[in-house]
């Protein structure tokens, strides 16, 4: 029987995202951790940091406190696939003529509909606390294809960690080290104001290029080498991660 693989997706997803309904503190909760590390990098210790940019700081760090809403956002995706494993729904899945790809963008598709949710409070909040720009609506654009490509790439890699988990902690876990890496980056302050060795690693690691492209698309500024850099290593770990969930799927349908 011929399955439509994209209505099959329109309606898992839609699954997903009554589960969502349904519980709405996950997407606060998302929220409300970026939002204190905001409060609390502006108020409390931006006095404190020299970034060399004439612009206010939490110009400066806004595209950091993005990155990690989506970072702590995508956790609930491999906590949600991790439920539906041990709950038995795929199984039940695999006895009905949908595209088995489906389940998966289903959950994908949830997470990027979540994700843009918090990020869009998170913006909101920023402009409460002063954010200010001039970027023009392609940049604004811009801004939002990386923050989705980004979402993507996690996402999958959130599905992976799912598909592997033998727990529920577990299933959460792998979103730790997500949330700690902008904090070895330009995110916060400056590479140059680190110790030789972790700037080496802060200007080599995938998060930097990414906040410096969004940070001069907000400031109007030419973006560089950076966004090249950045589009490789978002285009690389979705790649990469889409392919060993897709074969950590079948393993598990495989087995099941």
């Amino acid at each position: 029987m011929t399955t439509n693989v994209l209505a099959d997706t329109g309606v898992l997803t839609g699954r997903s995202l009554r589960h969502i309904l349904r519980s709405p503190d996950t997407i606060i909760t998302t929220a409300v951790t970026p939002v204190a590390l905001m409060l609390l990098f502006v108020y409390v210790l931006g006095g404190a940091i020299h970034t060399g940019s004439s612009s206010s700081y939490v110009n400066y760090l806004l595209p950091g406190i993005l990155l990690i809403t989506i970072a702590s956002g995508v956790a609930y995706t491999s906590y949600r696939l991790f439920l539906d494993l041990q709950g038995g729904i795929f199984e039940r899945f695999q006895s009905m003529p949908i595209a088995r790809s489906s389940v998966l963008w289903g959950h994908v598709l949830t997470s990027v509909i979540a994700n843009v949710v918090s990020v869009v409070i998170v913006v909101g909040v920023a402009l409460i606390m002063g954010f200010r720009t001039g970027a023009s609506v392609g940049a604004w654009l811009a801004v939002a294809g990386i923050l989705v490509l980004f979402t993507l790439a996690l996402t999958w890699l959130a599905v992976i960690a799912g598909l592997s988990a033998k727990t529920v902690d577990g299933a959460s876990a792998f979103s730790y080290p997500l949330i700690f890496l902008p904090f070895i980056s330009s995110a916060f302050v400056p590479t140059q104001s680190m110790p030789g060795p972790v700037a080496w690693f802060a200007e080599n690691q995938p998060v930097t290029s990414i906040v410096n492209t969004i940070r001069a698309l907000f400031e109007q500024q030419p973006v560089g080498g950076d966004i090249w850099i950045a589009l490789a290593w978002l285009v690389g770990i979705l790649v990469v991660a889409y392919g060993f969930a897709i074969a950590s799927y079948r393993r598990k349908v495989t087995a099941g």
